[in-house]
């Protein structure tokens, strides 16, 4: 089982460094398209940041409740992934192309720009989600699984 740190360093430094860290991973899944980066990426860092938080503060502090309402948002992800790709079926268009999104009021590349940040929202989501409960599987002190 995780405990909460005790060093009056760390849990400062926690709180001051996790809020950058989740800010980071937001600007990557943003600006991933011009260099390294993108959902996949930026889900990592921001449940990097989510699993930083639950190792300084512990499990039941209010930092690590929300990780562990993240972790009831699995499929969130998928659904949004596979959501945009079906409204690109029903605009005519192939599976995630994205300029047969029926947006109105944007032209041919914006609709590409919404379609692509969706579904790296959605990649984001679903790796975010993925990591968290992992460390949450790995951290359970469930006794019957040891016997």
């Amino acid at each position: 089982m995780i405990q909460a740190h005790d060093s009056v360093i760390v849990l400062t430094l926690g709180r001051l460094l996790i809020p950058l860290v989740q800010l980071f991973g937001l600007y990557v899944l943003f600006f991933g398209q011009y260099g390294p980066g993108g959902g996949f990426v930026g889900g990592v860092i921001f449940g990097a940041s989510m699993i930083l938080s639950i190792l300084i503060f512990g499990p039941s502090a209010s930092y690590s409740k929300v990780a562990k309402k993240v972790v009831h948002g699995d499929g969130l992800g998928l659904l949004i992934f596979a959501g945009v790709g079906g409204l690109c079926l029903i605009g005519g268009g192939e599976f995630l192309n994205y300029a047969a999104l029926e947006i109105p009021g944007l032209e041919v590349a914006s609709r590409r720009y919404v379609g692509i940040m969706l579904t790296q929202i959605g990649v984001a989501v679903d790796v975010a989600v993925t990591v968290i409960s992992i460390v949450f599987s790995l951290s359970s002190n469930d006794e019957d699984s040891h016997a």
